[in-house]
């Protein structure tokens, strides 16, 4: 079972790129645990579960320094989904980002 975390503004806009991702993982018969939240519920969700990756939306990308500072030493990695799979709402791709990021 893969944890793959998306941090966005609200954790609201990203929600239909979750569901992509989902089908995306099921077509793969892979076992994933694929969730969306806002930037400031991170430090909590990291509290209460484990997860194998944590990816930044475009519209938050400007956070990245400070995610790696969060994340240093904890071995999660990190990245930020590109604005064209983002935007195309590419699940395929995501998914395949935070794979070859978890590796």
């Amino acid at each position: 079972m893969k944890t793959i975390m998306l941090v966005c503004v609200a954790g609201m806009s990203t929600s239909l790129l979750v569901t992509k991702m989902q089908k995306a993982a099921q077509a793969q018969n892979m076992e994933a645990d694929i969730f969306a939240i806002a930037e400031n519920e991170v430090e909590k969700t990291m509290e209460n579960k484990s997860i194998d990756v944590l990816l930044l939306g475009p519209q938050v990308r400007y956070l990245k320094s400070s995610f790696d500072k969060k994340l240093a030493g904890t071995g999660i990695p990190l990245g930020v989904i590109s604005m064209s799979d983002y935007g195309m709402m590419n699940g395929e791709n995501v998914l395949n980002q935070a794979l070859h990021l978890m590796k």
